[in-house]
């Protein structure tokens, strides 16, 4: 029997298809750079702005990878290690199947392709600046900002839910979380604590989706057509 209220019911799923095509899509390019190692990063990873086309080494001039617009997009589904994609799909999958499940589909994957893009467009501030002052040029590759976007997302929806931390093992409350991590990233980015790390394109990802989510709210000078809340 057809029961009206039942088909308005949003339905749950475990893996939801934005969900589904970001993993997919980072597993795949994973598996592409290890078939073909070196030869996706030239084109995918973000690298900086000002970089020479030319350097010249001892054994003869080397031509070194340029910044291409598409690379605020495509730098996040490179990865550095078997470890860095899956504490980033892992955490993605973790807080993002809720928040998406709510959201729905579309939302969800406008909202993650924001706060990739944000982040990116931080850490190339960043990098860019650095090498402006002499520091080599470093390619940035992983979801990670937008996966820290994901996380504040699924914190403003569900505040009150628990994060069991691996280091020390103790839950915390996911409205006390974000604000903490969002601390100890910038005091790493701005001390430089731990090198090797894009801790600015992580704030980058939280902010451009704080900002995403209150455009949504009509909380912005901008407002949208319609208000969106949950």
């Amino acid at each position: 029997m057809y029961d009206p209220l039942e088909a308005e019911r949003p339905r749950f799923s475990a893996y939801p298809p934005a969900i589904k095509l970001i993993i997919t899509s980072c597993v795949l390019v994973f598996f592409l750079q290890g078939l073909f190692p070196g030869a996706l990063e030239p084109l995918l990873a973000l690298w900086p702005l000002g970089t020479p086309p030319v350097v010249a080494t001892p054994y003869g001039a080397v031509a070194v990878p340029q910044f291409y617009p598409w690379q605020l997009l495509t730098y996040s589904l490179l990865h550095g290690g078997l470890a860095h994609i899956f504490f980033n799909l892992f955490a993605l999958w973790m807080f993002g199947a809720q928040v998406e499940n709510i959201w729905g589909s579309q939302r969800f994957l406008i909202y993650y392709v924001v706060c990739v893009m944000g982040a990116g467009l931080v850490q190339l501030l960043v990098v860019s600046l650095s090498v402006a002052q002499g520091q080599p040029p470093v390619p940035t590759v992983g979801a990670s900002g937008g996966v820290f976007g994901v996380l504040l997302a699924f914190a403003w929806m569900f505040p009150e839910a628990r994060i069991m931390l691996l280091i020390p093992p103790i839950p915390i409350k996911a409205k006390v979380f974000v604000p903490l991590y969002a601390a100890l990233e910038l005091f790493f980015g701005v001390t430089g604590t731990q090198s090797g790390v894009a801790h600015f394109a992580h704030l980058g990802g939280l902010v451009f989706g704080l900002l995403l989510i209150q455009y949504w709210r009509g909380r912005l000078w901008w407002k949208p057509e319609r208000r969106f809340y949950w």
